[in-house]
């Protein structure tokens, strides 16, 4: 069971002048659930090397097990330090694709040909793709088999808009993910602010926001089996 995991190269946050990146806990917490389940895991990012870290999510109330559990593990480090190039991989090596969030994929993933191309060919191959928190903004430009956006017609779940208030940063990122899964036809939906929310639909797994990580981890698995 060969599993790509896509992180950001993203790390400045809009024209702020603070740092943004991927979210720890969203890395962490499906590293050890895919990688205990027997995964093999390939990480890569646009740009390779070490992946910018949201410092928000280095914070001490952002702490959880698998964080610590990742910091307190130099080999997770070793593998993170050095991801290899997203341009460079190919959807035909993988059984699935997962894609941790934080506010940097909106940036440079959602955008990315190499990454759209991934996660079209991923499907058209009968292949799973599951993103979490801010990570469904990868799919703003995915197409389907039928040429429709991927989340057309489908139910998926994302960082809410209550969620993007909360931290601030509804003016600053370039689109919100709820509204972008909404125009592109997606089926949206969402619990309370904070709380666990992970949907499985067709060969897609979407996770609502930090807490759902290892929900949408758990999801991916089940595809596999």
């Amino acid at each position: 069971m060969n599993i790509l995991m896509v992180l950001t190269s993203h790390d400045k946050l809009g024209d702020t002048g603070k740092k943004t990146g991927f979210w720890l806990e969203e890395f962490a917490a499906p590293y050890y659930a895919l990688k205990e389940a027997g995964a093999t895991l390939t990480v890569v990012s646009p740009l390779g090397g070490q992946p910018p870290l949201d410092p928000k999510s280095d914070e001490a109330d952002s702490q959880t097990d698998a964080t610590r559990r990742f910091k307190a593990d130099p080999a997770a480090q070793a593998v993170l330090a050095h991801t290899g190039k997203l341009s460079e991989v190919k959807a035909a090596d993988f059984d699935a694709v997962f894609y941790p969030g934080g506010h940097g994929p909106l940036w440079d993933l959602a955008e990315d040909r190499h990454s759209i191309a991934l996660i079209e060919q991923m499907i058209a191959a009968g292949k799973p793709v599951a993103t979490v928190c801010h990570a469904p903004g990868v799919l703003r430009h995915v197409k389907g088999t039928d040429g429709k956006p991927l989340v057309n017609g489908k139910r998926v779940t994302g960082f809410t808009n209550t969620e993007e208030e909360a931290v601030g940063l509804t003016r600053i990122v370039p689109f919100l993910v709820e509204d972008m899964l909404k125009a592109n036809g997606g089926d949206y939906s969402k619990l309370g602010d904070w709380q666990p929310y992970a949907i499985t639909d067709g060969l897609l797994v979407t996770g609502q926001n930090p807490a759902s990580s290892e929900a949408a981890a758990e999801a991916l698995l089940k595809l596999l089996a």
